[in-house]
């Protein structure tokens, strides 16, 4: 963790600066279009973690059978 916040310079955003980032988005998008942007984003974000797992679960696979092999 202490490696991460070096490295992107700052700490995870707390419950003031969420707030102001929902603000920002409230006036950039509108209050109509920001639900169908956050859902959106909720589905990309789904879609993106069961790729990975889809990923992990090949490498793992690939693994043991790479140890049968041998």
């Amino acid at each position: 963790m202490i490696l991460l916040t070096s490295v992107l310079g700052f700490i995870s955003p707390g419950p003031m600066e969420l707030a102001i980032i929902l603000a920002i988005m409230l006036l950039l998008f509108g209050g109509q279009k920001l639900p169908s942007l956050m859902r959106n984003l909720g589905k990309s974000a789904n879609e993106f973690k069961r790729g990975m797992s889809e990923s992990l679960e090949d490498d793992d696979s690939s693994d043991s059978k790479n140890e049968k092999a041998s």
